[in-house]
């Protein structure tokens, strides 16, 4: 089985311990990261010392980090094709203009949002991740997704962070 972590909209300029403690103990099992965006400064990445990691760059990022990622990506992992962006505008039909950034996916990691989702719409499972920084409404824990590719096919799931500090 492959795991592979996702997160999005971590909104920061530089990596801390906590973070750092934090991606260790969400993605201990996973080899691939996948951030779908505003991470805001390129160096955050850092916190995946040997990791593989695809990236790309949200509406929040500077203007470095809008230079150095694209704002989409697809990548083949076990002969699944997956599109990995941030998204941009009204979260109404956000899955309409990504689903339109690419052709014939397996999956589409979004975020953009700050809401966790994770369903299939024919046959694309559509992934967004959430906000990691607990940015969501009402002081809402931050949460993030696992994929799991294995002999069955390709399934998300979401979770929650510790909520302590």
């Amino acid at each position: 089985m492959t795991r592979i972590g996702i997160l999005s909209d971590t909104h920061m300029t530089a990596t801390d311990d906590f973070f750092s403690r934090q991606c260790a103990q969400a993605f201990s099992g996973c080899e691939i990261i996948l951030h779908a965006g505003d991470l805001c400064d390129v160096s955050i990445l850092s916190a995946f010392s040997g990791k593989h990691v695809h990236a790309v760059c949200g509406n929040m990022c500077n203007s470095g980090t809008r230079l150095a990622l694209p704002e989409k990506k697809h990548i083949i992992i076990d002969g699944y094709s997956i599109g990995l962006t941030h998204g941009a505008g009204p979260r109404h039909n956000i899955e309409e203009r990504v689903f339109g950034m690419f052709s014939e996916m397996s999956c589409i990691v979004y975020g953009h949002t700050h809401i966790p989702v994770c369903h299939t719409i024919g046959t694309t499972l559509f992934i967004n991740p959430g906000s990691f920084q607990s940015t969501g409404k009402y002081g809402a824990v931050g949460t993030y997704a696992i994929l799991h590719i294995d002999h069955d096919g390709i399934s998300g799931t979401i979770h929650s962070l510790a909520a302590t500090s």
